[in-house]
This record gives C-alpha cells, structure tokens and sequence, in this order.
C-alpha cells in the first residue's frame, strides 16, 4: 500500500510538509517526508524534528523490524502515534468494523493507528490532512467529540468494559481516537473539564492493587511543591472510583504548542540505555534558559529518587517549543511512586552510573546540571521538605487517600535514601 498526507501545525493550520507512507506485502514499513516550500520561506519556520532539518529534499524513514517498538516514523511524528491503551482500542474498533462488514481492510498498518487519533487531541502542534482537506482524524457533525466532565462516568464503564473484553461499540465510540501518546496502558481518554479545557483522564485498572491513580496526583502535588514545573492534576471521584484528571500543557490561550519528547530530541533508541546527563547536553544546546532547565532537572531527578518514580524513561520528559527552534523543559508528567519495585531509575543519572537511586550519586554528579554544592543542598532540602509531607497531602480532599491506601505507598515515600538526602541537605 501507498499513503500521502499533508502536515500542518497549529491551530491557525499553517502547511509543513508531506509525509508519505508505504508497507509492503511483509509488513516492511517506511515514511519519507518533505517540507513544503511555504514553510521553508517562512522567517518563523523551524525544524519540528531533530532528524529532519530544514532542507528541500526528501527524508526516509525505515521501520528496522515490524516490532512496535520500531517506528516507521520521523522522531516527531513518533510522538504523535497512539500509546499502548489506544492502541488496543482501536484494534477493538477495527475488528468490530470487519465483522459489520463495515470495511474490507484486512490489517491495520502503522498509518491507520497514526492517522486514527483525533486532531483536536493529537499532542503538540502536529496535524495530518487528506486530499480531500479534512483533518484526521475530525468529528463529523453531530459526531462526538471530546466528552465533556459530565460524561466521565461513562467513559469510566467504557474502560472498564475493554479491560474485561465486554465492550459495544458504544464504548468504542467513548474511547476511540480520543487516547494520547502520553501514558502507556493505562486505562484513559481525553477530556474537557468544567471550564472546557483539554486534560486526560486516568482511570483505575480492575487489575489494580492499589490506588494508582491518586499515588499519581500524590506525586504530583508534592513535585509542585518541591518547587518543580509540575502539570495540574487533581482527583475527582466517579461512581465511587478516583479518576486522575490532569490538564493538557500543549495548550494555551487556544493554541497547540509544539511539542517533542526527551527521547526525541535525543534522537535516542528505546532498546538503549540513555542518561540525564545527556538531556543536559540537549538543553545545552536547545533551551533558551539553559541554568534554569538544567536545574529544574536535577530536581526532578532526586524527586523522582525520594518518591521512587523507577518509569522515568525519555518518553516520559518533553519538551515545549519557544519558537526559533528553541525548546524548553515541559512541565513534568507521568509521575508515579513505586513502592514494590527495586530503587533503581530507568533513566541513568550519568552513563557511567547506571540505574542509580542514590543521593550521594546525584549531588556528585550536580556540577553537570549547572548546579553549586550550595545550590544543590538548597533543592535538596526543599525537596525532602516536600516528600516527608507525603501523608498530609496525601489526605487532602480532591486527593482524598484512606489510611490503608497510604500504608500501601509508604515504602515509596519512607526509606532510607530519604535519611540520606535530609543529611546531604544539611551541607
């Protein structure tokens, strides 16, 4: 098969290129994209992927092996394609259709499960057109679109319903497109809270053990106030279960900002090993507050050591575009304390440290991150404030954790790494 579909970025829909996709009979997936001439002649154009400079030429992309893994896509495109969870609902979508007889495809290709997320909550900037001028993939009219806050209690069932392979397609018509690339698979959708603004709304799994969704708002709270850029996120409760509702940072006074991840900008390979300190190299030369960020991240590196956060891979940082082809930290996401799993981050402090968790390696390491000893033990200190604060936050209402649900996260929150780095604070 052969597959061409216009790039546009941004809300006001300006053309960036064309990107063309092609599988053959093995499932041998490649892409090549080219910008369009009026986005080279702009004087705020900007590369919208580290691998794919502003040239007039064409760039391939091959898919190594028909692993998942492996993307047929340029890097930031790749961070538009639909995670795990929204992967399984639209391979549910798409076998309901084949059984209405209401396609004759016979297999999704990489393109299909691109071009099936919704526009309007596609993350970042990035946008696909058809021939034919329609977004992809946009609601009809009369169609349904973003569910509104009111409709959570539906989504819920329609999650919980694909968890337990008892969908309808109602459910898939609640689920399908409206999924991210930010999340894994976890249960979620995309949402509009009551003041309308775009967020993403987790949802407890029926395999869960514990309260996963509120130790995410927990970890959260305490990142805000460990004086980390942290997304907002709050817990509401739905048919007596805690739904994490966290509002989209892509957006802003209406607009779509662009967006790449950490393991884009790197360029980086997922079955590889990468460091921290390579994304210090990266904001070196992209960010335009470059101390700042650097800063910031050591100090979601340490958080992330006090609280346990061991799913710290480069999918999970991003980036936000400044303009000029500047980019900056995102505010942070995806942050989950672990307290049945080893302390050991998936992303390496330095490359020779490997999986630390230990304080002692990150305030050895600090200097890399433009940081003093007296700056460090400032962030430190403020971040161990931040952690023992855990039960207290813990039981605020719109968190609302019962005594056994923070006794089942205490192993995250209380150990002896946190002794530690209350004694490295003390200087």
């Amino acid at each position: 098969m052969s597959q061409t579909v216009e790039i546009w970025i941004g809300e006001n829909a300006q053309p960036v290129g064309m990107l063309s996709f092609n599988e053959q009979g093995n499932r041998r997936a490649w892409s090549t994209f080219s910008y369009a001439d009026a986005w080279l002649e702009r004087t705020d154009r900007f590369a919208i992927s580290p691998d794919l400079p502003l040239l007039r030429t064409h760039f391939n992309k091959k898919a190594e092996s028909t692993n998942d893994r492996d993307s047929p896509f340029h890097y930031a495109l790749q961070d538009t394609e639909p995670d795990g969870w929204a992967r399984r609902v639209i391979l549910r979508d798409f076998t309901k259709q084949r059984k209405d007889v209401r396609t004759q495809k016979q297999a999704l290709s990489r393109l299909d499960y691109l071009l099936w997320v919704d526009d309007i909550s596609r993350v970042g900037a990035l946008r696909f057109r058809d021939e034919s001028g329609a977004f992809l993939r946009d609601t009809p009219p009369g169609s349904r679109g973003v569910p509104p806050f009111i409709e959570l209690a539906h989504i819920l069932q329609a999650t919980r319903a694909v968890e337990l392979n008892k969908e309808t397609q109602a459910d898939l018509d609640y689920l399908c497109g409206k999924a991210t690339s930010l999340g894994g698979m976890r249960p979620k959708s995309s949402i509009l809270d009551e003041a309308g603004k775009l967020c993403i709304g987790k949802f407890p799994s029926v395999s869960d053990e514990r309260s996963v969704t509120k130790g995410e708002v927990l970890a959260m709270r305490l990142a805000a106030l460990a004086g980390i850029n942290a997304a907002q996120a709050r817990i509401v409760t739905v048919a007596g279960a805690p739904v994490a509702l966290i509002r989209r940072f892509d957006r802003a006074d209406g607009k779509r900002i662009p967006y790449l991840s950490a393991a884009s900008l790197l360029m980086a390979d997922d079955a590889q090993d990468h460091s921290y300190t390579e994304i210090v190299d990266v904001l070196r030369e992209h960010s335009p507050t470059f101390k700042h960020d650097a800063n910031e991240l050591w100090r979601r590196v340490v958080f992330n050591m006090l609280i346990n956060n061991v799913d710290d891979h480069l999918r999970n940082h991003g980036f936000l575009h400044e303009g000029g082809g500047r980019w900056r930290l995102s505010p942070a996401f995806d942050i989950n304390p672990f307290p049945d799993k080893a302390r050991e981050l998936k992303t390496w402090l330095t490359e020779d440290s490997g999986p630390t968790a230990r304080i002692a390696e990150a305030m050895e390491a600090a200097p890399y991150f433009s940081l003093t000893k007296a700056e460090a033990c400032l962030i430190l200190a403020k971040v161990v404030r931040s952690v023992k604060q855990w039960r207290k936050v813990s039981a605020i209402p719109d968190i609302g954790m019962t005594g056994t649900e923070q006794n089942a996260f205490e192993s995250a929150f209380e150990h002896e790494g946190l002794q530690e780095a209350a004694r490295f604070a003390r200087g």
